[in-house]
């Protein structure tokens, strides 16, 4: 093992408007001895690590929010696969894969059991798979849809951030549930990638105009659940296209996260349509219910469709520790097609 290991924090914290690079420092620490480990612990080395929109939120210092802010002065943290490189737990030899679900990014670290657990052997799935198509993101794409969205074939799904990590899913979910599919995507690029998962009609937010208009012409009849990633001007606009006992499931608000004043919000102007057309509004967070039954009952289903070759799944692979900063801050310009990760 290296004598130093590579961290990275973060200055202070962001309460509001977009980070920018110069919030981020990679500093050099004292790598951990094998000596230093308590009965139980490991040292573990991260390979992969996850990207996700609600770290953002972890930076702003909020007490109020439903994740913890992370710490100033400690490493970021988030999902990853790690290989364990020193063990005192008889339970995880030197080699293993392992999974976290608050891994910090650091390129050596101590962990306690508890934080770990064994990669699952199965046919056909690699370690990075966990952190995709196996994924937090893609499990919140089952939840909503499946269990919240409460699917019938024939009816017309609304899709916003179509090309994400939860939103490419959510498509093929749809589809193959027999739902007609209307996504959304921010470049011809990306349209053109989700119409190959696919989704029956997809459109450019960018280039449609009106809102309400583009969702109307792509979905004349209506929509009976739409599928949030992002808020603000579109969800108000999705209101207004909901047919009745339409089921709106608020997965991420995107466009808000770093709005720098209750200004920059799009205030919800169609309020009166959840009433008038008896339509379901539900936000839910899927670390609620990571390692439920429903969990479980994702893990095999879709283990089983990724190895059939009946899921795609995209990645947005950045190569290098250091540049996780700059992967996370890509997230909100939109420049990632598919899911985020950093190969260590």
């Amino acid at each position: 093992m290296s004598s130093t290991a590579s961290r990275i924090i973060f200055k202070d914290f962001i309460p509001s408007g977009l980070p920018s690079i110069s919030d981020f420092v990679v500093e050099k620490v004292p790598a951990p001895t094998k000596e230093q480990l308590k009965d139980g612990q490991v040292i573990v080395s991260p390979l992969y690590m996850s990207i996700d929109p609600y770290q953002r939120g972890r930076l702003t210092g909020t007490k109020d929010s439903y994740v913890d802010s992370y710490v100033k002065g400690e490493p970021i943290t988030n999902f990853l696969v790690a290989k364990v490189v020193a063990s005192a737990n008889k339970d995880y030899k030197e080699g293993e894969t392992v999974l976290a679900d608050d891994g910090k990014w650091q390129t050596q670290y101590i962990a306690d059991a508890s934080d770990i657990r064994k990669v699952p052997v199965r046919e056909g799935i690699s370690p990075k798979d966990y952190l995709g198509v196996l994924s937090m993101p893609a499990f919140t794409a089952y939840y909503g849809t499946v269990i919240l969205g409460k699917p019938k074939a024939g009816e017309t799904i609304l899709v916003s951030s179509a090309s994400g990590a939860v939103g490419q899913m959510v498509v093929q979910i749809a589809k193959a549930r027999g739902l007609h599919v209307v996504a959304v995507a921010g470049s011809d690029e990306k349209v053109e990638h989700v119409k190959q998962l696919g989704a029956d009609v997809v459109f450019n937010y960018k280039t449609c105009g009106k809102y309400s208009d583009a969702i109307k012409k792509a979905a004349p009849n209506g929509i009976d659940i739409y599928f949030d990633n992002v808020g603000g001007e579109f969800l108000d606009a999705a209101i207004a296209n909901c047919k009745n006992y339409a089921r709106i499931l608020i997965c991420g608000l995107i466009s808000e996260y770093n709005a720098s004043s209750a200004s920059d919000i799009h205030g919800i102007k169609n309020m009166r349509y959840i009433l008038s057309r008896k339509v379901t509004m539900s936000g839910f967070i899927i670390l609620d219910h990571l390692h439920s039954p429903e969990h479980q009952q994702f893990f095999e289903e879709f283990s089983k469709l990724y190895r059939e070759g009946k899921i795609k799944y995209s990645w947005h692979e950045t190569n290098g520790f250091e540049n996780a900063p700059q992967a996370l801050l890509d997230l909100f310009s939109g420049k990632n097609v598919g899911k985020s990760i950093i190969k260590v």
